[in-house]
């Protein structure tokens, strides 16, 4: 990480940054057909950072078309896993080499704040690219176990070419998380990155191309979901959709696979997780430090977000004033700042929706321990200060409903049962975490609760070996790990008789 970088440093190295707001179709930068562009803004201090094509239904047939011709051609479909390897590697290599101007990037155009953009978004979205592309070479087919006169291979294929539509909050990581296995498989990509953080994804796009990666294997299209991502979504020649955002979206992109062609449909959605303290969690510090990190971090715009601390009552008081401590050092700054740790919420809409939502935890009897309120207005800007709400219950449009900020809902529980009986009370199973000294416990909890991922005595573990993804409303399919190469492969079973 750049930590001998000031603010200063990092405002002169924004003031000199080309930014590409072109579409990349075909190993080129395109603007859209229609001509159509719009504004991107920062909401660090609401300049405008670029015009960004606005794509629609004719470039979707572009570039799915572009995508299309480079898998039947073979040049990257048909390479060898250990050439594709190398490639991979050095895209990754690549992204390293320009961490500073994708951190830039990342920051300015999402308000995260630029320690995190360096040191977590773009070292985890190299870590992804290097990982799938390490796997490619050491994932095995399988001979069925048949008669002596016959033999039954199960091999994986690319699926061909894939849409990936990625969200704002992680614009970077979470495509880099999808490209992976996706171009490590063998199969050409539609990156959509979202419109409220697309500059990432368009850099991206060149770097893949100077890797080695053959032109129309990785094309982006930046745009609207209503526009671009629909026409992916209902295309015909798109043979796989993976997407992470909202639950909402990701149930109208299920539609659309139905009413166009069957495509294979995977989806990281939305999530309400649940940070479980028990009285006899080891130490009350860490729980602490952990829940303010787990609603403060990315502006608590993360889909695992620990937004319901459940707490036991018999340590309720003392938690809730350590968490209130520690979000102290969570106060929001500006993000080009290495020393800020929140940063700006992603445009307008999201700091309204944020407020909302506390403004009616106020209106539904819910008691606002701190924060709460719009600051560094006068920069321009889009901050919300870390809220604490107790006295919450799982009713509440706080507690049932996902916020995408930093907004935590206390909430009380007496006994394992009732935790975990409040804490799966939710349409959302993405995650969990577990603070106790009993091992029984841990486990009897950890089993119990309807999630996809569950971190004990921690919050938010894991690495590229471990899958990520949900349980009910939080998707299906996994993201990192061998699972992820899943989303991306046909198996064929090819029986041959010995005669």
């Amino acid at each position: 990480m750049s930590t001998q970088k000031s603010r200063r440093d990092w405002e002169s190295l924004a003031d000199t940054l080309s930014i590409q707001g072109q579409a990349f179709i075909d190993g080129h930068y395109l603007e859209a057909a229609s001509g159509a562009s719009f504004d991107c803004i920062s909401p660090i201090d609401g300049r405008i950072l670029a015009k960004v094509a606005s794509c629609d239904l004719e470039d979707a047939n572009l570039a799915v078309a572009s995508g299309r011709a480079a898998f039947d051609a073979g040049s990257w479909s048909r390479l060898a896993p250990v050439k594709r390897k190398q490639v991979m590697i050095r895209f990754a290599d690549l992204l390293e080499a320009n961490a500073d101007e994708l951190a830039l990037l990342e920051t300015l155009d999402m308000g995260k704040p630029i320690r995190y953009a360096r040191a977590v978004d773009v070292a985890g979205a190299a870590r992804a690219l290097r990982w799938s592309g390490e796997a490619i070479d050491k994932i095995y087919d399988e001979i069925a176990p048949t008669a002596h006169n016959e033999i039954g291979m199960i091999t994986r294929e690319p699926v061909g070419v894939v849409a990936a539509i990625v969200p704002w909050n992680f614009p970077l990581l979470m495509a880099c998380w999808k490209l992976g296995p996706a171009l490590a498989s063998g199969n050409s990509v539609v990156l959509k990155p979202s419109e409220k953080s697309p500059l990432s994804a368009i850099r991206l796009a060149q770097l893949a191309i100077e890797a080695g990666i053959p032109a129309g294997v990785l094309n982006v299209l930046p745009g609207f979901g209503h526009s671009v991502g629909k026409a992916l979504a209902l295309h015909m020649d798109v043979d796989t959709l993976v997407f992470t955002g909202s639950t909402r979206t990701a149930k109208q992109l299920m539609i659309y696979a139905g009413e166009s062609n069957m495509k294979r449909v995977w989806l990281e959605a939305g999530g309400k997780s649940p940070n479980i303290v028990f009285n006899d969690a080891p130490d009350l510090k860490a729980a602490a430090v952990a829940a303010a990190s787990a609603i403060a971090f990315n502006q608590g715009e993360v889909c695992t977000a620990g937004s319901r601390l459940l707490v036991e009552s018999g340590v309720k008081d003392e938690l809730v004033r350590l968490i209130a401590a520690e979000l102290q050092a969570w106060q929001p700054g500006h993000p080009l700042d290495p020393a800020t740790t929140c940063g700006a919420l992603v445009d307008k809409q999201q700091l309204e929706t944020v407020l909302g939502y506390i403004q009616a935890g106020r209106d539904e009897g819910a008691s606002l321990v701190q924060g709460g309120a719009r600051v560094l207005a006068e920069t321009g800007g889009l901050y919300v200060q870390p809220t604490i709400f107790s006295g919450v219950h799982n009713r509440m449009k706080i507690a049932c409903e996902e916020i995408f900020g930093p907004v935590l809902s206390v909430i009380t529980f007496d006994g394992m049962e009732q935790a975990i009986a409040i804490a799966n009370d939710s349409i959302y199973g993405l995650a969990a975490g577990v603070w106790t000294s009993d091992i029984n416990k841990a486990h009897k909890t950890a089993k119990a609760l309807r999630a996809g991922m569950v971190w004990i005595n921690h919050y938010d573990g894991g690495d590229m070996t471990a899958p990520f993804g949900g349980y009910k409303q939080s998707g299906n399919g996994r993201d990192k790990s061998l699972h992820a190469f899943d989303k991306y492969t046909e198996i064929k079973a090819t029986w041959i008789a010995l005669n």
